[in-house]
């Protein structure tokens, strides 16, 4: 480990599920691009996850930061991430996501210090969760899987089912992720150099309920920044582990967001630095 040399830091957001984080973190080894440290992001101090960390066996570096439980603080929890990491690139992924082998290469490929790289997700079902999980090998056999059982997947509520296929930009169905646009970020597969996120001062702490203020918010703030989004939809390709929702309201987030808007305030003053 002492003469490895990381050129990109992937964050990793948990709570409490180390038997998901384990399945990514297990998804890692077949990582077609291997200069990478993880950075795994709690927003609590579980001992389970500690422990489950400490004795983790992996070939790159994994780094565990931790804070208080104090309610949703995630963003806290990234920023705090975004400024230990030691690389200039970062990639945000959730600890229920595993990722496909080509996953880490393609994000690098498409990093570019003008532009935000965006990605999607298929939500899998649990049928299709319990079999990637019988075997970490499974996943580089996912796609054919997808193929076979598309349709016993819809049925059973899997979601966004053309996000989980990859398309080889070598091959002739190649062409399909350069037609694909991205309009928006999702916080579970994005990508950015850390002084395109030292810009708009990191993600805004003001937000402490899931969703919009780790990726919605960020999105319009880059813009402003001057930052543009590229698509990796089909290019680094990501599965969500099925798992029941606890979803909230996003009306107050939503608010919040549209005030911040109206202000122009694309640089945070409640972010990385107190301003």
């Amino acid at each position: 480990m002492s003469s490895y040399s990381p050129k990109v830091s992937l964050i990793i957001s948990v709570y409490d599920n180390v038997k998901y984080l384990k399945f990514v973190l297990d998804s890692l080894k077949f990582q077609t691009f291997k200069q990478f440290e993880v950075i795994v992001s709690e927003d609590a101090e579980h001992l389970h996850m500690r422990e489950f960390i400490s004795n983790y066996q992996a070939s790159f570096p994994i780094f565990h930061l931790t804070q208080p439980d104090e309610g949703w603080k995630k963003n806290v929890a990234l920023n705090r991430s975004a400024i230990f990491a030691h690389t200039d690139y970062l990639i945000f992924i959730d600890g229920d996501c595993a990722l496909h082998p080509r996953f880490i290469e393609f994000h690098i490929k498409l990093s570019d210090p003008d532009f935000i790289v965006a990605g999607k997700r298929i939500k899998l079902d649990s049928p299709s969760t319990q079999w990637l999980m019988e075997n970490e090998g499974n996943i580089l056999h996912f796609q054919s899987y997808l193929i076979r059982n598309y349709l016993c997947m819809r049925k059973n509520g899997a979601l966004f089912m053309e996000e989980g296929f990859f398309f080889n930009p070598q091959k002739p169905l190649g062409i399909i992720p350069r037609l694909r646009t991205m309009r928006y970020l999702k916080g579970c597969n994005m990508s950015f150099y850390k002084d395109a996120l030292l810009a708009i001062n990191g993600f805004d702490e003001d937000y402490i309920m899931p969703a919009v203020g780790e990726d919605a918010d960020l999105a319009w703030r880059f813009r402003l920044a001057g930052y543009q989004l590229k698509s990796a939809r089909n290019l680094a390709v990501q599965y969500h582990l099925h798992h029941k929702e606890s979803w909230t309201k996003q009306d107050v987030n939503l608010a919040m967001m549209k005030e911040k808007q109206a202000a122009n305030q694309y640089v945070c003053k409640n972010g990385i630095k107190k301003l």
